[in-house]
């Protein structure tokens, strides 16, 4: 069984896809907001650097194949393609390293590491049938999980290509919890979320891994607990400071969790609130819910909440740059799925 995360952003891709287009809107706020698409359908971005690089996913016009892109910050956008039946990024660091991962001939699916000058690594996680990077750090430390079966294990990938793996409640549990690591800051710190299926009524859980690979796991405010609650730790930055969301059995909400452990709860909107990402200044951006559908925010190092659309039928930011700039991805009128760049 798969964690939530999973079923989540899976539920949130299965809506279909878009023309090519490209324009400019303002916000509420008046940051500019750029919306773009790299390819004919499906268009994802996924993650920001502080250059404004961007990278992310989109669909071929058939639906059959998903490829990989990096966008320049002068708008100039790459496709890449490592394997043949697919490919996905879902990382980029200060350097312009993406990683993500690929589809083989056989659909099984592998690592990639992607230098600045276009030259592609490969790896695997032992088992070599699922690995999945989610993170690459400045000094190109990769984490993500794989599987060989039933449940996932976390692994970190080092810039020399060491591989280590591991479980959020140690070795012994490995048959029964799936361990699925979402982000990595620049001395190595891992945030993630795990599943242990032995528990009568199984919930999500949050962890952080040090560097020295010591783990903590924690809950959000009244999850951890009963059934359908849930903690998932998004993002971590430089300072340890984590965000994400959790749910109780009312709602969900967003939270920052400091490096000394404390949590504070983010409730943007009346029918909750998701935290995607934070940067190292501690603005943090993701999602709402209100009676009119969902939206975008960003929560400066002050509380300040501003709100914004890329599109009229949702939303979704998913990475925040150390500048304020956020990408993430939206509906259209059509429910169309197109990338956008709010410029801070």
């Amino acid at each position: 069984m798969k964690p939530s995360i999973f079923t989540l952003f899976a539920a949130m891709t299965l809506f279909a896809a878009l023309g090519i287009m490209a324009q400019t809107l303002k916000s509420n706020t008046e940051n500019q907001i750029i919306t773009f698409d790299a390819g004919p359908l499906e268009n994802h971005a996924t993650s920001i650097n502080p250059s404004g690089e961007i990278t992310g996913w989109y669909a071929d016009a058939s639906r059959a194949h998903a490829h990989g892109f990096l966008r320049a910050a002068d708008g100039k956008i790459t496709t890449l393609d490592v394997g043949s039946t697919g490919t996905t990024a879902t990382s980029i660091n200060p350097s312009g390293e993406v990683t993500g991962w690929y589809f083989d001939a056989n659909f099984l699916v592998h690592s990639f590491l992607r230098a600045p000058d276009g030259t592609i690594t490969t790896f695997d996680v032992a088992p070599p049938n699922y690995t999945v990077p989610v993170s690459i750090n400045p000094r190109g430390d990769v984490t993500g999980s794989s599987t060989g079966g039933f449940t996932y294990q976390g692994f970190v990938r080092t810039a020399d290509g060491i591989i280590t793996t591991f479980d959020a409640l140690g070795p012994a549990t490995a048959t029964f919890t799936s361990t699925i690591p979402e982000s990595i800051n620049p001395d190595g710190v891992i945030v993630g979320v795990y599943f242990d299926v032995r528990s009568v009524q199984p919930v999500d859980h949050g962890f952080v891994r040090a560097a020295d690979g010591t783990i903590t796991t924690f809950d959000g405010p009244g999850a951890g607990t009963a059934p359908g609650t849930v903690t998932i730790p998004m993002s971590i930055n430089p300072e340890g400071e984590v965000t994400g969301w959790y749910a109780d059995v009312i709602t969900t909400h967003g939270f920052v969790r400091a490096a000394d452990g404390k949590i504070t709860t983010l409730d943007v909107g009346s029918t909750g609130t998701t935290a995607t990402s934070i940067n190292p200044s501690g603005e943090v951006t993701g999602w709402f819910g209100d009676a009119n559908g969902l939206h975008g925010f960003v929560r400066s190092t002050d509380g300040t909440i501003a709100k914004f659309d890329a599109g009229p039928n949702g939303t979704f930011p998913v990475s925040i740059n150390p500048s304020g700039e956020v990408t993430g991805w939206y509906f259209d009128a059509n429910f169309l799925v197109h990338s956008f760049l709010r410029e801070h």
